[in-house]
């Protein structure tokens, strides 16, 4: 991309946020485009694919805090069409090349070039240099897996398909038919870009005659009608790290498209989705898990039985008197962190009261009460109310 169509570019607005939007908003609003754009949930929409790379390469930008402060300086210092300056016997204005501004090799009239400059700010951000085609980086690609909860905790290898644009295997990437090769583009001179005049300035623009690939084709490849790229399906392993959460979105260097000229491949962004668990649920590191218990172990206290997952059972100590809702912890039975340490285990207690009560239970039930009869558990709430 040029500087030129980065800097026209408004990435806000391809998102649909606010200049001012956070870092948390602009992220939940990429996860829900993305999701509605997805080439999987759009099978053979090209506008969705379309829109689905305009979205990542948004984000890709105003995700990065460095990034996205150097975009929003760019896109303030070329709103009104660039600099003026009054060079020594001038008239207020100079012609310059976009190019050489970002690479910074911008002379003043009549003087030798200065180096550094704001080609220091910029060179870095729009991926080019000089007027000689470089390496372009591979597109980042997007896919989603669903791990069962085990899978979560523990961590697990999955394999993943995904479709991305590579280099053409017909051509190895060179967009012509076997046996012929293409040649120069005589009007950049395999440069990429060329000078328009403008004005007061001269913009350096991607060359419309081979398309900003400094080659041209005359005998094209059948397959990827001289483009070079083809969509590339391929499967491969990926390892889950162990701990991973519900809609964490995780980041793997280097898997992504493959890049053009020699540039380096893209990013794979896996969302992964966990499924519930019967009996266990999650709170951060911790496992949860809801033990019923009897009223006389609740009352009288003891020692209960726990399951783990993918363990065998613990056994806790309940106290004498424990109630509903009361919470043990079985300590290192949880997810497993970053570290290679775990969590604990958030052991509920839920007191079970019998539906039917019958024979020498009911007798000693009613034996109990009789005993009991003095003790109101409901006299503190009536002083309490009686008080208010």
């Amino acid at each position: 991309m040029s500087g030129k169509d980065y800097v026209e570019k408004d990435y806000y607005k391809v998102l649909g946020v606010p200049k001012d939007a956070t870092s948390a908003e602009i992220k939940k609003t990429y996860r829900k485009l993305a999701r509605e754009f997805h080439p999987d949930a759009n099978k053979g929409d090209a506008k969705a694919e379309d829109r689905f790379k305009d979205i990542s390469e948004a984000y890709d930008v105003l995700s990065d805090e460095k990034r996205r402060k150097e975009y929003d300086e760019a896109r303030t210092l070329f709103a009104n069409g660039g600099y003026r300056s009054g060079g020594p016997g001038g008239n207020g204005s100079y012609s310059f090349d976009f190019g050489d501004l970002f690479n910074g090799s911008q002379g003043a009239p009549g003087g030798g070039g200065g180096g550094g400059g704001i080609g220091d700010v910029f060179g870095g951000l729009f991926g080019r240099g000089g007027r000689q085609a470089q390496p372009r980086r591979g597109a980042d690609v997007e896919t989603e897996v669903t791990l069962s909860f085990e899978e979560a905790v523990d961590g697990a290898t999955v394999p993943l398909r995904m479709t991305s644009q590579a280099a053409c295997r017909t051509c190895s990437g060179t967009g012509a038919r076997a046996g012929t090769t293409p040649r120069v583009c005589p009007t950049c001179v395999g440069a990429g870009t060329v000078s328009r005049g403008q004005g007061a300035f001269a913009l350096s623009e991607p060359c419309r005659d081979c398309r900003g690939r400094g080659m041209i084709v005359d005998d094209p490849c059948l397959d990827c009608h001289g483009s070079g790229r083809a969509s590339s399906a391929r499967t491969m392993q990926v390892r889950i790290p162990a701990g991973v959460q519900d809609a964490q979105r995780i980041r793997l260097k280097g898997k992504g498209a493959q890049g053009e000229r020699g540039g380096q491949p893209g990013d794979l962004f896996v969302l992964v989705h966990v499924d519930p668990h019967p009996v266990f649920g999650r709170k951060g590191d911790n496992l949860t898990v809801t033990v019923p218990v009897s009223f006389p172990e609740a009352a009288l206290g003891g020692t209960i039985e726990v399951p783990t997952l993918n363990g065998p059972p613990v056994k806790l100590r309940l106290p004498a008197g424990s109630a509903n809702g009361l919470t043990l912890r079985a300590r290192g039975k949880g997810a497993t962190r970053k570290d290679g340490t775990r969590g604990d285990l958030l052991v509920t207690v839920e007191v079970v009261v019998p539906q039917h009560v019958t024979g020498d239970a009911l007798t000693a039930l009613e034996q109990y009460r009789e005993a009991t009869a003095s003790d109101d558990p409901r006299a503190a709430l009536f002083r309490a109310a009686e008080g208010a």
